[in-house]
């Protein structure tokens, strides 16, 4: 073990404070142990209580407090700290010593196959299916299933295998939270005379911390810390936001597509579905008119055919606008497509994970705090009486969450200037591809300003909601503030 006499203005281990939080082994043991008790309390009471008339705190916790609120704001800020203290990491360190330890065959060594899970069994089924994963009883099994999954991925192989690679979460965590501004690295002067290599022996991951610096890459750490309680010279720094994605680094190709997918859905499908979907205009939308005529030739009842129209066409055009954008781009700068498609790729993860804390921020007063706080009471039997939503859509101060997507979408043309710099080629052929590069940049912004339009030109669709009179004045009222 190797100490640091003097850390560095930067370094969150030489503040007490976050010293405690990130370093103390005893706290992050108790922390983690109190998320687990939580995790399987809450699948255990969503069997025992499966409807949401009798039980909030089920789906409150998953889906208000660990994923929306939790994983989006810890990303975009820290970074993959929820991977750090998530109950299937905590208790497959554990499974993983008593199993067979065995490598991963390379066939299930595929990250891909974590995305391919999260897309098949959460997003699809939230589109085919709305409302399904706010079913307590649903959200038990959901996460059922995954822990059985990564119990036995544990016990079978070594590394933490699952993590790696099967996790619905692990490509998510991994891509997006490059936009952070923390990193986990080393001091050289302490490394360059280590001959413990304790913190590398702490990994459960297999990983160097030492090589992190040089790599300009934190490759699968999960920021579980085990490394800084082994040995002093680790450093959890603060950095300019997204300083990972300012120089090269080894580019993993399921990161962009992670990055590119989670866009359509949730900067794009959503915007298509919860907002122009509202709108009085909102059957002239190309989604809608395809579910009318899909619906027009069958009887289908079972399935969403309108969520998953928008689910459709919002992967259709982000797709395609960024593939052309980056295809007129490559021969602007005459550099292999395949090349800058990836690596302009990570300039994209704003408009998701920044424009994302928008929703967020508003959820969080209308109905995410409340949900939680009554979800604890009801499920601990506190019995003190349950709280109101600290917001509703008349307040007109909740414009200011959206301020998020403009931020995104500036970040991001920011990331793609830093990121094109890095192409070897002439600095004139670089301004003329950026706006080609920049493309679905560009519709994001654009899709931005058109809602705000639609609903201020056309309004919202009263038949659809059933809203009365005044509500509709209220809401349009609350829009116009907003745009």
């Amino acid at each position: 073990m190797k100490t640091i006499i003097q850390r560095k203005r930067d370094d969150l281990f030489s503040f007490s404070l976050t010293r405690f939080l990130f370093k103390n082994k005893y706290f992050l043991f108790i922390l983690r142990l109190t998320i687990t008790f939580l995790f399987f309390y809450a699948i255990i009471f969503g069997f025992i209580y499966p409807t949401k008339e009798e039980n909030l705190f089920t789906t409150a916790l998953f889906w208000s407090l660990f994923w929306a609120f939790f994983m989006v704001i810890s990303l975009s800020t820290l970074g993959r700290v929820f991977c750090g203290i998530c109950p299937h990491g905590f208790i497959g360190k554990y499974i993983t010593k008593i199993g067979f330890k065995n490598k991963i065959p390379k066939k299930l060594a595929n990250p891909f196959i974590g995305l391919g899970v999260l897309l098949c069994l959460y997003w699809l089924p939230i589109f085919l299916f709305p409302g399904i994963y706010t079913s307590p009883y649903n959200t038990a099994i959901f996460f059922t299933i995954l822990t059985i999954l990564s119990f036995i991925f544990f016990y079978l192989y070594d590394d933490m295998a699952y993590c790696k690679n099967i996790c619905p979460l692990g490509s998510v965590t991994k891509s997006f939270s490059k936009v952070s501004f923390t990193k986990l690295e080393t001091y050289k002067e302490g490394c360059s005379t280590c001959k413990t290599f304790d913190c590398a022996k702490a990994c459960k991951y297999d990983l160097k911390p030492f090589t992190f610096l040089k790599k300009n890459s934190m490759e699968d750490c999960t920021l579980c810390m085990d490394c800084a309680t082994s040995c002093d010279n680790v450093v959890f720094s603060l950095k300019k936001p997204s300083s990972l994605l300012f120089n090269n680094f080894k580019i993993q190709k399921v990161e962009i597509w992670t990055i590119l997918l989670l866009t359509s859905i949730l900067s794009f499908a959503m915007t298509f579905n919860h907002a122009l979907n509202r709108s009085a205009i909102s059957e002239d939308f190309i989604w809608n008119k395809t579910a009318n005529y899909i619906k027009s030739l069958t009887d289908i009842k079972f399935i969403s055919i309108s969520d998953f129209t928008v689910l459709v066409y919002a992967i259709i055009f982000v797709l395609s606008t960024y593939t052309i954008g980056i295809y007129i781009a490559s021969k602007i700068m005459k550099v292999e497509f395949g090349k800058i498609f990836y690596s302009l790729g990570y300039a994209i993860a704003p408009l998701f994970i920044i424009g994302g804390l928008s929703h967020i921020g508003e959820f969080f007063f209308l109905s995410y705090a409340s949900n939680i706080v009554n979800g604890f009471n009801q499920a601990f039997f506190l019995g003190f009486e349950n709280i109101q939503p600290l917001a509703t859509k008349k307040d007109s101060w909740l414009f200011v969450f959206m301020i998020f997507p403009h931020i995104a979408y500036l970040w991001a043309f920011v990331l793609m200037g830093i990121r094109l710099k890095l192409i070897d080629t002439k600095k004139s052929l670089k301004i003329l591809a950026f706006p080609f590069a920049s493309a679905l940049i560009i519709f994001y912004m654009g899709l931005n300003f058109y809602t705000g339009y639609v609903f201020k030109t056309y309004g919202v669709n009263m038949g659809q909601h059933n809203h009365t009179n005044n509500q509709i004045k209220i809401e349009n009222k609350w829009i116009n503030n907003i745009f």
